[in-house]
C-alpha cells in the first residue's frame, strides 16, 4: 500500500477515534435516531454493485457480508450507554471499543494487501460489503441499546 493511502487511513482513523472519544463527554440528544443517520451515507456505496464491470460470484458477496457481520460483534459488545448524574444518556467510556476499532482497521489494511491481485473494482466492492456488513448491525444494535436505556430512564423520570 502506498504512503498516501496509509496517511489517509491514519487521518480518518484518528478523526473517528477523536469523535468517538469526545462523544463520551456529551449527552446524546433526542430519542437516538441520530445513531442511525450514518447508515444513509452507505447508500451511494451500493451503486458500485450495479456497475456493469463488476462481476463477483454470489458466494464471495455472501462471504464479504458474513465477514462484516463477524467484525461487528466486538463493536456491538463494546458499545454501551449509561445515564449519568445529570439524567442525560451518554456513551459509556470503553477502551475496548478503541482497541476493536483499531484492530478492525489493521485487519482491513492487511487484507487489502493480501487481496491486492483482485481487480480494483472487485476489491472495492468486497470492502464496501464488509463495511456494510459491520456498520449496519453495529448501528442498529447501538440504537436498540440506546432505546433500552432511554425507555428505562423515561420510566424512572415518571
Amino acid at each position: 500500500m502506498n504512503p498516501q493511502m496509509i496517511t489517509i487511513l491514519i487521518v480518518v482513523a484518528g478523526l473517528v477515534i477523536w469523535r468517538r472519544r469526545n462523544s463520551m463527554y456529551r449527552p446524546i440528544k433526542g430519542n437516538g435516531r441520530r445513531i442511525l443517520i450514518p447508515l444513509i451515507f452507505l447508500l451511494p456505496a451500493f451503486s458500485l454493485l450495479f456497475n456493469p464491470e463488476f462481476q463477483l460470484p454470489a458466494i464471495e458477496l455472501a462471504a464479504a457480508v458474513g465477514a462484516g457481520l463477524l467484525l461487528s460483534i466486538p463493536l456491538i459488545l463494546t458499545t454501551n450507554y449509561e445515564v449519568r448524574g445529570d439524567g442525560q444518556i451518554y456513551a459509556k467510556k470503553s477502551i475496548g471499543f478503541m482497541i476493536s476499532f483499531v484492530g478492525l482497521l489493521l485487519l482491513r489494511l492487511f487484507m487489502r494487501d493480501y487481496l491486492s491481485d483482485l481487480d480494483p473494482n472487485e476489491l472495492s466492492a468486497i470492502f464496501i460489503l464488509v463495511a456494510v456488513g459491520y456498520v449496519i448491525p453495529w448501528r442498529v444494535a447501538s440504537y436498540i441499546k440506546f432505546r433500552t436505556v432511554y425507555t428505562g430512564n423515561m420510566q424512572v423520570a415518571e
